[in-house]
């Protein structure tokens, strides 16, 4: 019997931010009247802002309903096991006019005690970068909690920070307990578990229409930090065309980069659903019957019983993603 099921897209959920700007609008071709916009909520279960299907017969569904009603042939057998009703991951665009607040996330265990919540691994692709732009990512120096308080007392904490200026295509894997901030000018892709936990440790001293500063969280950064992670936030990845290039592959997500010059196909060896993020370029995904076109900027979900994909395109760069 046919899978009633096909390659899925969802109405993005806008967020508007401080540190937000126009790229999701001018660049992304993102329909919104809101003035500052941050991010583009692409697939989430988060409570209170669950993605809504966009096309096909599922249109108007939640995915919280579309998975409770199609479980494991949605994400996969292992990961409605493990993850049951919620869909394991978060897919972002985010566009930083401004700098984002110097931040770091929780790990699983923290995350489940205090906010009864998954940790906050995650990822990030450049898709667009003005001159000079930067991300910080960890430290610049040997880091104790010492050094780290004094610091941030003093208000010198952007002294001890890294600072990276960046350009398309640049990648970064940002684990639990590692400070970090996008920096004004950078516009990209996000994958991470599916969390809205962050702690909030330095603003920059700015106030918002109200003239009021936004809320730190320096008690609760304090227990998750780790000071001893290693330097391996760059991710060196191969980019030959018209193949599946590995880029990340944590215990949370596996992230490929496959950059298209012709039509390719695809059998889903995983068992797990699909998600391909357009950041270049365009492409139609057809699977079951059923073609799902992408612009860049746009995201679909490729349920996981859907084991036959044909990518048609002649001329796009897509993130793969699967759990």
């Amino acid at each position: 019997m046919k899978s009633p099921l096909y390659p899925i897209k969802f109405t993005p959920i806008l967020k508007d931010k401080i540190w937000g700007g126009e790229k999701l609008k001018t660049i992304l071709n993102k329909p919104s009247t809101l003035k500052n916009i941050g991010e583009s909520w692409e697939i989430s279960d988060v409570e209170g802002d669950t993605s809504i299907v966009a096309n096909g017969s599922l249109e108007g569904q939640s995915l919280k309903h579309i998975l409770s009603t199609y479980q494991a042939d949605l994400i996969g057998n292992k990961n409605y096991k493990q993850f049951a009703n919620t869909f394991p991951l978060l897919i972002k665009f985010i566009d930083a006019k401004h700098d984002l607040s110097i931040q770091l996330h929780p790990n699983n265990a923290l995350a489940a005690k205090r906010h009864n919540s998954f940790g906050k691994t995650e990822m990030w692709y450049v898709m667009q970068a003005d001159p000079d732009s930067n991300l910080i990512v960890g430290f610049n120096q040997p880091m104790s909690s010492e050094i780290y308080l004094k610091h941030l007392e003093n208000k010198t904490l952007p002294e001890i920070l890294n600072f990276d200026t960046v350009k398309t295509g640049d990648t970064y894997f940002i684990d639990v307990g590692r400070v970090h901030a996008i920096g004004a000018g950078v516009l990209l892709a996000e994958i991470q578990q599916t969390s809205d936990i962050t702690y909030r440790v330095y603003d920059w001293d700015r106030v918002d229409n109200a003239g009021k500063q936004r809320e730190l969280h320096n008690d609760l950064a304090l227990e998750a930090f780790d000071f001893n992670m290693p330097d391996n936030f760059r991710v060196n990845y191969l980019k030959a065309e018209n193949k599946t290039n590995t880029m990340v592959s944590c215990p949370y997500f596996t992230t490929n980069y496959l950059k298209l010059t012709k039509t390719i196909s695809k059998t889903n060896t995983q068992d797990s659903f699909l998600v391909y993020m357009c950041v270049s370029g365009q492409v139609t995904v057809k699977s079951n019957g059923f073609s799902t076109h992408l612009q860049t900027g746009e995201t679909v979900l490729v349920p996981a019983i859907l084991k036959t994909i044909e990518l048609v395109t002649d001329h796009a760069i897509l993130l793969e993603v699967y759990v």
